[in-house]
């Protein structure tokens, strides 16, 4: 259990909230500038050129645009906290007085809010380095969304020298009220990968379909058909997720194509069961393609993701910090989600938690979910995070010594 876990928020809840004019600043600067996977150097920039002014060291560039900060004396253990920096490829059209200045690019995921936030840790563990019996390794890394930016740091080897033996990281959540953390022990976030499947026929005259093998008529029974691995070869209680995202094929309106592209992504709570699905998925569409007279090429895309499992004991200790702070209700269990996230490559090394930090509030307008062109924080719980940084740090270190 985190040492002292009564009192752990308690010293750093108002020093974070005195610091707060700072953090939300740093916040909607990021906001005004996104940038996508392995581009955030301008963000890069901020972070260095802040920790500088703290006079923090670090090491950069890792992994293209990552920083890695380290606060402590460097005897005894070693506690990590992780942000993400990257934005998405999203029209932003929130109701803020300080929108995206990209066109095209939005912070429609509340990275901008999680780099404010442990730069807002950063800041008042600062202050407090003479006391870190031990190491704090700041990790802001790029490339969440889709570029497993978290394995290429990991492989970078930010776990090791010294060895991070937890790591902890937050996300804004628009699914619980500002002043609630919502998570789980065990898998949180599901493991995911991505695909994208060619379907190829033989073109021709759309009044002559008879003398063409259509791909357009066999992805539809793609789109339809693999749906049976979850409706009839999928255990109910392993949940999958099986989604084609995008279709296209063809260009005029009496012509069938020789060829569709499609793309997607698949979900589920293990990674084992991704693997199979992947197998079974390749299977289905070639057999698919083949029954219709056409062939099929899939191809899986990018870093699969594991599934995110928390530590059952760093969340039952996180949410004892923070239940004695705002109370037993403030403190929401999750069900499994199947969103994915990289924080899982690290979890495949070290132990560690990853929580749902809440920004709902209807009377500002912060009801939007992730990825959508109105998503909206209720800063107010900026300071709150920062201070669940410092908590989780300095408490962890407190116990392992």
């Amino acid at each position: 259990m985190i040492q002292s876990s009564s009192g752990a928020l308690r010293r750093w809840l108002p020093l974070a909230k005195g610091i707060m004019p700072w953090i939300v600043d740093l916040r909607r600067i990021i906001h005004q500038r996104p940038e996508l996977m392995y581009e955030e150097f301008e963000t890069s920039r901020l972070v260095q050129e802040t920790l500088q002014s703290l006079d923090i060291s670090f090491q950069a560039p890792i992994a293209e645009t990552g920083v890695l900060a380290t606060l402590g004396n460097g005897q005894g253990p070693c506690i990590a906290l992780r942000a993400d920096m990257d934005a998405l490829p999203i029209q932003e059209i929130a109701d803020v007085d300080f929108p995206s200045k990209v066109d095209g690019k939005m912070h429609a995921c509340g990275h901008d809010c999680h780099t404010a936030m442990l730069l807002g840790a950063a800041r008042l563990l600062k202050e407090y380095e003479s006391n870190i019996q031990g190491t704090v390794k700041l990790i802001f890394q790029p490339a969440e969304e889709g570029g497993a930016g978290g394995k290429r740091m990991r492989d970078a080897n930010v776990l090791k020298a010294p060895d991070v033996q937890r790591i902890f990281g937050l996300h804004v959540w628009h699914l619980v009220e500002t002043g609630q953390i919502t998570s789980r022990g065990g898998v949180f976030l599901a493991a995911t990968t991505k695909m994208e499947i060619v379907i190829k026929g033989t073109g021709g005259h759309a009044a002559l379909p008879h003398l063409t093998h259509d791909p357009v008529v066999t992805a539809a029974k793609v789109v339809e058909q693999i749906q049976t691995m979850v409706s009839r070869e999928t255990d109910p209680l392993s949940p999958l997720v099986v989604s084609i995202t995008a279709i296209h094929g063809g260009e005029a309106f009496n012509v069938i194509p020789a060829q569709v592209e499609m793309r997607g992504t698949m979900r589920a709570l293990s990674t084992t069961q991704i693997g199979h699905a992947k197998i079974r998925l390749t299977e289905l569409v070639k057999a698919i393609a083949t029954a219709n007279q056409c062939r099929a090429e899939i191809e899986f895309v990018g870093e699969d993701y594991p599934a995110t499992v928390n530590s059952e004991a760093l969340w039952q200790a996180t949410g004892e910090i923070w239940a004695s702070e705002f109370g037993e209700q403030a403190v929401v269990q999750a069900a499994p989600v199947m969103g994915g996230e990289d924080f899982s490559f690290y979890t495949e090394e070290v132990p560690g938690c990853f929580v749902g930090l809440g920004i709902r509030n209807e009377s500002l307008g912060s009801v939007y979910s992730m990825h959508h062109p109105k998503f909206k924080v209720d800063e107010a719980a900026l300071p709150l995070g920062a201070a669940l940084h410092c908590a989780f740090a300095v408490g962890s270190l407190g116990e392992l010594a």
